[in-house]
């Protein structure tokens, strides 16, 4: 296949669907980790088509619905300050804090900029020498390459003026501490197409070696994801637990080396916080002792003290895969995208977010 259209086919589609109903009879749970997956599968109709059996969970793919509630506080502490030019991806904006969000913020005056790279940051920062501009990183191994690079980029044209407010994460070893978890019952997971083209298939090898689970790295077109799924039940069904890289026009085993070197460069790995979830070991990222210049709270000096939050918000069961959506009773009720008590709801990857687009109630059988 070359062309977009091909791995949309119906046609091919409908016979991944047929093949899917005949591989296996018991009971599967299988967990898409990434946002992007959630979305496809709930716009294609993905959950609609599988057999009874097999059971999709949606996790905590989505950095910014990982992202604890003191970080927007504090971004929120910083945006408040005259000299301060905070940039920020768009899915942040409504992100809300115990107070206020990053958009309410900017429409009190704050001069927060949405940005689509951690690069525009530099012409940012040069063209405004007298403000100290804040970049907002928050993601997974997807963006932090490009924080990376721009750190190392400001630093080759003397950018004294640009800082990073970090909160990127590393997925391996969430998936790990998922499946130490005996409450999920996993047998498997779709493994994140976007992330896996940075770091490889090799990083989630433990899964087969350690766990005896499965997983299957795939993209996000609906025949990506239905290939993914019949390759990921046939491991599972054979008990034959392995790691399988069927998005191989855009994966490597190895990755891409070039965007791991700018992380190493720029980067420690360090213990993370994840909402909802709690501390999960070297699980996240922060600038190692030649960028720490670079690194916002060290410069304005902030005692930065991490918590989640949202009053009767359910989040961190959703993200964990214990409940979904319609067992929050916040959910659709208090909550929506306009006006979001949890992060799993504003990000446009978030497992609320897409049942609340795309989840219908099942018809109760008429009497």
């Amino acid at each position: 296949m070359k062309f977009v259209d091909e791995f949309r086919s119906s046609d091919y589609s409908k016979r991944l669907v047929e093949n899917l109903q005949t591989i296996s009879r018991q009971k599967i749970n299988i967990m898409e980790v990434c946002g992007t997956h959630t979305m496809a599968i709930f716009r294609y109709g993905i959950r609609d088509v599988l057999p009874a059996n097999v059971t999709l969970i949606s996790g905590p793919g989505c950095p910014v619905c990982v992202t604890p509630q003191s970080y927007i506080d504090t971004a929120l502490e910083l945006a408040s300050r005259e000299d301060v030019i905070v940039a920020t991806f768009g899915d942040m904006m409504k992100v809300p804090g115990r107070r206020s969000s990053l958009l309410k913020k900017k429409a009190e005056g704050a001069d927060i900029r949405i940005v689509y790279s951690p690069m525009d940051c530099l012409s940012i920062a040069a063209d405004n020498p007298t403000k100290q501009i804040i970049f907002l990183a928050v993601g997974f191994e997807t963006t932090a390459p490009m924080t990376a690079v721009t750190a190392i980029e400001a630093r080759k044209n003397g950018l004294g003026n640009l800082f990073f407010f970090t909160a990127h994460k590393i997925v391996p070893p969430a998936m790990e501490a998922l499946v130490a978890d005996k409450d999920l019952n996993l047998d498997g997971f779709l493994l994140p197409g976007n992330v896996s083209a940075i770091i490889g298939t090799e990083p989630y090898e433990f899964l087969s070696k350690a766990f005896n689970i499965s997983g299957v790295v795939t993209g996000f077109e609906p025949v990506d994801i239905l290939q993914g799924l019949n390759t990921l039940v046939s491991l599972i069904s054979q008990k034959e637990p392995r790691i399988s890289n069927d998005y191989k026009r855009i994966v490597r085993t190895d990755g891409n080396s070039k965007a791991k070197e700018y992380m190493n460069t720029a980067f420690n790995i360090v213990d993370a916080n994840w909402r909802g979830i709690g501390k999960i070991p070297k699980s996240g990222l922060e600038f190692n002792r030649q960028f720490e210049d670079f690194d916002a709270l060290k410069h304005f000096e902030i005692c930065y003290e991490e918590y989640d939050g949202g009053s009767g918000c359910r989040c961190g069961e959703i993200l964990k895969g214990k409940i979904n959506p319609t067992q929050c009773p916040l959910f659709k009720q208090l909550c929506t995208p306009e006006n979001p008590i949890g992060s799993c709801m504003v990000s446009s990857e978030g497992t609320c977010a897409a049942y609340f687009r795309y989840y219908k109630e099942p018809r109760k059988m008429e009497e």
